[in-house]
């Protein structure tokens, strides 16, 4: 089942089908650079009409019977708990009837706080008077969260009481707008209505990684099959830009073998304690001074941009076909612990285009988006290899947005990946696009503007 979000739809779709006999389910416009190949890798491509929608649960598993489906499988966090409650009804493997721990940051750590497990102090807010009370009663900065959002959207941080106000009304505006562009939660009913507040915690890649540019997080890829959880490998990021939207994502984290233990054993018991079943995983780990750790958070799918087809080029893993074949009981063979850099063929990353330099601050000018030129003159190391998303871009010539902290990734202009040597090129190579990309784009004009 197709919606926004999660891995390029092109990527999962090939390899789906090299499994299995496909019908799509789009609950989203396919994308124009992918439109014409899904319709050649599926059996059956069906798009329902808003207003004959059912229910969403409803309507897959009446999908799943006409084709007498052997698996439901979706890519998209916005879908994830209408497909795991589908499979429930359809007496298919799924994520279970646990997806929804895995989906509302409130339940999520609630969940967590019962089982002992480090998170950073939170309270759940549905009101404006919630969030007054929580900003009395919790220690400061704190960083307001929609709790279903994704991709860093609606995130706001409260240094001070009186910010309280401002907060939540442009955090629920957002939420608003990201709903109108099709990204929000498509089966939980009032979900844009439900918050989590949480105490800013201090991270530090120092300690952690052997040199600089590193971000304080890092994230455990990993699937759940028959209830046991296997983490796969590791990632790791370029720092945020605030509040706290992701930039870049490397494969693998350039970590020591102790370190990724702790960070694999950590991952591992956040995933237990959500009793996920069968489904891909992706759990965020913030990283602290002394060795120190935080859940950020735990998906009940595989991680979203180029995660995927970073993992494919780095160890050679097809994650989407392998979870293809567990759901329809065939063998995977999964590895035994997660895979550490020394196995890894060189390195992959994926890189946000966003209109904020490396530090965070906003271009000077606005800029059209235009990969050749990029290509053209921002000098990469040798044998490093620059491509775009273009399903998740936008076209050569269009304007490239503003950044806006509060919507984050919605506004993004492209999605880039990067093949390189070894980590650390990969991660250089980024900080000489982020700091070549105003200087390299076209100028944009004023009747492109506003246009």
């Amino acid at each position: 089942m197709h919606a926004k979000g999660g891995p390029p739809l092109g990527h999962v779709l090939s390899r789906t089908a090299a499994r299995a006999e496909v019908h799509l389910l789009a609950l989203s416009a396919l994308p124009p650079a992918v439109a014409g190949s899904a319709r050649r890798l599926c059996a059956s491509v069906v798009t329902p009409a808003d207003e004959h929608r059912p229910d969403l649960v409803s309507l897959i598993v009446a999908r799943a019977e006409a084709v007498g489906a052997d698996a439901v499988l979706t890519f998209s966090e916005y879908a994830v708990v209408a497909v795991a409650e589908a499979c429930e009804a359809l007496g298919l493997k799924g994520a279970g009837s646990a997806a929804a721990l895995a989906r509302d940051k409130r339940l999520m750590r609630r969940t967590w706080r019962q089982h002992g497990l480090p998170q950073p102090e939170f309270r759940p807010v549905d009101t404006e008077a919630d969030l007054h009370a929580a900003a009395r009663a919790l220690p400061g900065p704190l960083l307001l969260k929609a709790a279903w959002s994704a991709g860093s959207t609606a995130h706001r941080i409260i240094r001070s009481p009186h910010e309280v106000p401002a907060a939540w009304a442009r955090s629920r505006a957002v939420m608003a707008e990201s709903a109108q562009l099709g990204y929000a939660e498509l089966h939980v009913a009032e979900a844009d209505a439900h918050y989590v507040v949480e105490q800013i915690v201090t991270g530090t890649a120092s300690g952690w990684f052997d040199e600089p540019g590193w971000g304080d997080y890092v994230s455990v890829e990993g699937v759940v099959t028959d209830g046991t959880f296997r983490p796969v490998c590791l990632s790791g990021r370029m720092p945020t830009v605030e509040p706290f939207t992701e930039r870049a994502s490397i494969t693998p984290a350039l970590l020591p073998e102790d370190a990724q233990d702790r960070i694999v054993d950590l991952a591992r018991r956040a995933v237990d304690a959500l009793g996920l079943r069968d489904c891909g995983t992706h759990t965020e780990i913030k990283l602290g001074a002394d060795g120190r750790m935080w859940l950020i958070e735990t998906a009940a799918r595989f991680g979203g941009a180029m995660t995927v087809p970073q993992i494919e080029e780095v160890f050679g893993l097809d994650l989407v076909g392998m979870l293809v074949d567990h759901l329809l009981g065939r063998p995977a063979a999964w590895p035994e612990r997660a895979l550490t850099p020394a196995r890894a063929r060189g390195a992959a990353g994926s890189l946000v285009v966003l209109a904020v330099d490396g530090r965070g601050r906003a271009w000077p000018d606005r800029r059209l988006w235009d990969f050749r030129a990029v290509s053209a003159d921002v000098p990469l190391s040798r044998g490093s290899r620059l491509s775009v998303v273009a399903e998740s871009s936008l076209a050569d010539g269009e304007v490239v947005p503003v950044y806006d902290p509060a919507a984050g990734a919605n506004t993004m202009a492209a999605l880039c990946l990067l093949s390189a040597t070894d980590a650390r090129t990969v991660l250089r190579d980024f900080e000489t696009v982020v700091d070549a990309l105003p200087r390299v784009l076209p100028a944009a004009q004023p009747q492109e503007v506003s246009a």
